[in-house]
């Protein structure tokens, strides 16, 4: 079993790739496979989330890859900021785990959500598609394409490049 208990750096050259949903991605002790098919034990500090290209050390030296996998999404358009800061407002209210784009924002496939997001005003369409939602204003400092002062900062604390 492939066993792996630490991050690596982001410039190691991975040997081996994790495709998880970001459901598994959430959980800091979880057994599944590589996409090798290699049983894999992850067991990470609490309350790590993994991101899609974060790196992982296993214990024989080994590089592994994390890729986000396609799930099964809800995304809502609309060209008014406003009006998806509405939305992303009421998903947050919710609880609801929210990726940000531009003209965007994506969430769990769940039609009590659909329903409320298209009643504020929005289209919103099923899609398959990685999802990597906002970690919160305590989170790890992921950033969405492109990093920020604020997750530049965070990752140089914790000795991430």
């Amino acid at each position: 079993m492939l066993v792996i208990e630490q991050h690596a750096p982001h410039d190691a050259a991975a040997t081996e790739r994790l495709v998880l949903p970001f459901e598994q991605r959430c959980k800091c002790r979880l057994r599944t496979r590589a996409e090798s098919g290699e049983d894999t034990g992850l067991f990470l500090e609490r309350g790590a989330v993994l991101h899609h290209g974060d790196k992982l050390t296993a214990n024989d030296g080994r590089i592994v890859e994390v890729i986000a996998a396609s799930e099964a999404l809800m995304e809502a358009r609309a060209a008014d900021p406003l009006l998806l800061a509405r939305a992303a407002y009421h998903l947050g209210n919710r609880h609801v785990a929210v990726q940000l784009g531009a003209a965007w924002l994506r969430f769990a496939n769940d039609r009590v959500l659909r329903d409320m997001v298209a009643g504020l005003g929005l289209p919103v369409t099923e899609i398959t598609a990685p999802f990597e939602p906002e970690t919160g204003a305590y989170g790890h400092g992921h950033t969405h394409g492109g990093e920020t002062t604020f997750g530049a900062k965070l990752h140089l604390y914790q000795g991430r490049p």
